[in-house]
């Protein structure tokens, strides 16, 4: 049985409704590649071109005509379904990186499920590139992630805790036995890149400018940290990324080492500015609790909006 994803059948359905990547893209409030991706992951699921690439504006093939036919009333039906669950209860729905779901994203998650019984929390995995457009959109409640974002225009982004950043690397490369290192230690190295995300956003996690004046190469393109370990495990690139994540995610062949002297990462709570519903609020104020307690040992955090 095919496992389908209701997300990647509305974007085919907003494409074929533009005719067009870029238009349907700015509709979704996404990046035109992470559009792509996620209707191409669609096509390979079901292995069938659903899109006449060839034609402009675009149209469905006739396979794709015949999917869509279908497809429709699943979304329509299950709109019907979310629609009648919020009626009778609070829904938060919070999107994910699996690289953001560290030990204080979890507290954050069982404090809010233990103070509101009733309020149904449902995570939705996103990819780097989605974070925020995806609350922009209305497609998520919230987020968890790491910023930095270079649009905040109608956002707000409650951090929750900061952390150390960490080299992840090939279990064979040359620093993998060090207790630590300086990012100039880098230098030289081929770094993992994503391309459907902000070029800000991956230039901040690679350190580049660094602090040497040395150029940063990026080497693969990677969008989920599972994708990232393989690369790096591969010895095609390296990565770095936050502390915690070596918490959740483990490869046999990846070492992760700590960089002593770049600025730390931090971990948010990103929802839209203009959101006052309880289920928000009640996160907002979750996370406020959490980073009290967070300062209290000693790691201190701030709110920004």
């Amino acid at each position: 049985m095919v496992d389908l994803n209701l997300r990647q059948v509305s974007y085919l359905l907003a494409v074929l409704e533009e005719g067009h990547f870029g238009r349907a893209a700015d509709r979704l409030y996404i990046s035109a590649p992470a559009l792509t991706q996620q209707v191409k992951k669609l096509e390979d699921r079901l292995g069938a071109e659903l899109i006449d690439r060839s034609r402009h504006p675009l149209r469905a093939t006739e396979t794709g005509r015949r999917f869509v036919a279908e497809a429709r009333e699943a979304v329509a039906a299950a709109e019907r379904a979310i629609a009648a669950v919020r009626r009778t209860t609070g829904r938060l729905r919070i999107g994910f990186m699996t690289a953001a779901i560290d030990p204080h994203a979890r507290t954050l998650l069982h404090r809010l499920r233990e103070r509101n019984p009733e309020l149904l929390v449902e995570l939705v995995e996103l990819s780097w590139s989605e974070t925020t457009s995806a609350v922009r959109a209305g497609l998520v409640d919230a987020t968890l992630m790491r910023p930095p974002v270079a649009d905040r225009t109608h956002l707000r982004f409650d951090e929750l805790c900061t952390e150390g950043r960490v080299a992840a690397l090939p279990a064979t490369h040359r620093l993998a036995g060090r207790a630590s290192i300086s990012v100039s230690d880098l230098d030289g190295d081929i770094h993992v890149t994503d391309d459907a995300a902000e070029p800000g956003w991956v230039k901040w996690w690679a350190c580049d400018p660094r602090p040497s004046g040395r150029e940063v190469v990026y080497g693969p393109s990677a969008h989920t940290m599972a994708e990232v370990l393989e690369v790096v495990a591969l010895g095609e690139a390296i990565s770095i990324t936050g502390e915690q994540v070596p918490l959740s995610h483990r490869h046999p062949h990846v070492v992760f080492v700590p960089i002593d002297d770049v600025e730390p990462a931090h971990l948010c709570l990103c929802t839209r500015s203009a959101d006052s519903t309880p289920a928000v609020e009640s996160a907002r104020a979750v996370v406020g609790e959490l980073r009290a307690e967070i300062a209290g040992t000693g790691n201190g955090v701030a709110v920004s909006r």
